[in-house]
């Protein structure tokens, strides 16, 4: 408490002011060779490039202005970046730096006339979108602006994001895919406008990196009845159960009208018993899943897939960021599960943090100590603003590499963790250490909301999961079940199963039909099974 009071001293007793340097906001990018990127994490990034810290007696003040949530419901979120902004210019920042915190819980309008009439070189903040979308009316275009909102409506025209974005972490996971052979995914993504835009992101990916999309499922957020019946959409039950259905009734259909020998009788019959021991037929016609929910629906709707059939060998988890802080890792469901996420935060940063806060840092807590450094660092280097802010090579900070693009996008490497079966989680990729090669192809403000999209899939047919007699596959056919018949149907691995010979006398036992003697039996074949679409 005593580190914080004094820092607000400070900047209290820090006044004057400094012009914004004039910049285009596209003119530079690309322009310079992409190296290996300039580290901001510790020591004074202002050092680095020939400022010395020890020599600004006289020196005028330079001015970093904050806009946070310093009141009302959000209080909590505008504590949290305060703080480690505050922990930030402590460790780096010059003695003629003056920060001035802003409460943008007043209205950006309200504070946009104060801030500008200190003229600072820079602002941090704000936090959400519709106060960045106002902010950008209204700053500028010269003054530069580091938001912490991830939509990319939101942004460009100077205000960047020091956030991760969404498509960051979508298009690093389904790139692992590839390492891991997937032929095709389907998308699970909460119903809201983040959600369908994060499935836009993930339908991209999967054209740029060749990987089909073979359905797209919205769910209603913390909704459990949702969740079910997204789930049972998404694992093509109804349709297999039907199948199933339909396969049973093929088998007992044949016992109990035809002649057959010993070794026929006892085929169908162990078909037919095996066949009893699940409810559905076939598999879903996918090898991945990719869902696009935080780490507590995920789970939900992962249970739900189990239930109705997906098992772990028929697809694999996917996930992204979201699902960092929560504990997935421990649902023995997710087992296996892979996705992207940020590096593990710095604990050398985290127990600064705590000394300063009393509580563990967040990732609003590492962007705003990031966002901080790079602020000084602008301030002090001798190039402009832009060239500045959108060096191509990009820094290191608490998380990892970054960089901002012309359009106020971020792009953060990811590192790919998996969920191991002790309920913890493993790295098995780690994040790329420089741009020279670009990491990533999607930018956020080209992006499109997807649409709910049905099953591709080339249905099930009975038919091809059951051995009949060969004489009898024309008077026994089935309709091929399936939501949305639009690939051409392969045919399934068949079964090979082995019967002896066996007396005609033996027994026929089946918990699906009683035997009884052919003349008594009148039954009409008729495919009554229907699906709906």
């Amino acid at each position: 408490m005593y580190i914080k009071n004094f820092f607000i001293l400070c900047l209290m007793i820090l006044t004057a002011g400094c012009a914004t340097k004039q910049q285009e906001w596209r003119s530079e990018y690309g322009t310079t060779e992409t190296r290996a990127p300039t580290e901001i994490m510790y020591g004074s990034p202002y050092v680095k490039i020939g400022s010395p810290a020890d020599n600004m007696d006289g020196a005028p003040v330079r001015k970093i202005a904050v806009l946070l949530p310093l009141s009302g419901e959000n209080e909590k979120v505008g504590d949290t970046i305060r703080t480690s902004i505050e922990t930030a210019v402590l460790q780096n920042a010059p003695q003629n730096l003056s920060v001035s915190f802003y409460d943008s819980s007043d209205g950006i309008n309200v504070k946009m006339p104060d801030i500008l009439a200190e003229n600072p070189e820079i602002v941090i903040g704000p936090v959400f979108s519709q106060d960045a979308r106002i902010l950008r009316s209204i700053k500028p275009e010269s003054l530069p602006v580091l938001s912490f909102t991830s939509d990319a409506n939101s942004i460009g025209n100077g205000i960047m994001t020091m956030a991760l974005m969404p498509t960051n972490s979508i298009e690093a996971i389904v790139k692992e895919m590839i390492n891991d052979k997937v032929r095709n995914f389907v998308i699970i993504a909460p119903d809201t406008e983040s959600g369908k835009l994060m499935a836009g992101t993930a339908l991209s990916a999967s054209e740029i990196y060749n990987i089909p999309t073979v359905g797209i499922f919205f769910y209603k957020e913390n909704d459990s009845e949702s969740i079910k019946t997204t789930a049972e959409k998404a694992s093509m039950n109804a349709a297999r159960v039907a199948a199933n259905n339909r396969a049973r009734e093929i088998l007992s259909d044949i016992i109990t009208q035809e002649r057959l020998t010993a070794v026929e009788k006892s085929s169908l019959n162990t078909q037919l018993n095996r066949l009893s021991k699940s409810d559905t037929l076939g598999n879903a016609p996918y090898d991945a899943v990719l869902f696009l929910g935080d780490g507590n629906d995920t789970k939900t709707i992962a249970s739900f897939l189990r239930y109705y059939g997906v098992g772990a060998r028929d697809a694999r988890f996917y996930g992204t960021a979201l699902w960092e802080g929560s504990d997935i890792a421990t649902d023995f469901t997710m087992q296996g599960a892979k996705y992207a996420t940020l590096p593990e935060i710095s604990p050398i940063f985290s127990n600064i943090y705590e000394q300063m806060s009393g509580q563990a840092p967040n990732r609003l807590a590492t962007f705003g100590y990031d966002a901080t450094n790079m602020a000084i660092g602008m301030i002090y280097s001798n190039k402009s603003d832009a060239a500045y802010l959108l060096d191509p090579s990009g820094y290191v900070g608490i998380d990892g590499l970054f960089r901002l693009k012309p359009a106020g996008e971020s792009e953060r490497a990811l590192r790919i963790v998996q969920i191991t079966n002790a309920g913890t989680t493993e790295v098995v990729r780690n994040a790329p250490q420089n741009f020279i090669a670009p990491v990533y192809n999607i930018e956020q403000h080209k992006v499109k909301p997807a649409s709910a999209m049905d099953l591709e899939t080339s249905g099930i047919n009975p038919n091809d999961y059951i051995n009949i007699p060969e004489r009898l596959r024309s008077k026994y056919k089935s309709k091929t079940y399936g939501t949305h018949i639009t690939l051409e149907q392969e045919q399934p691995k068949q079964e090979n199963i082995i019967i002896l010979p066996e007396d005609d006398s033996d027994p026929i036992i089946s918990p699906d039909f009683q035997p009884v003697s052919l003349e008594s039996v009148n039954k009409t074949y008729i495919d009554s099974v229907e699906i709906e679409e």
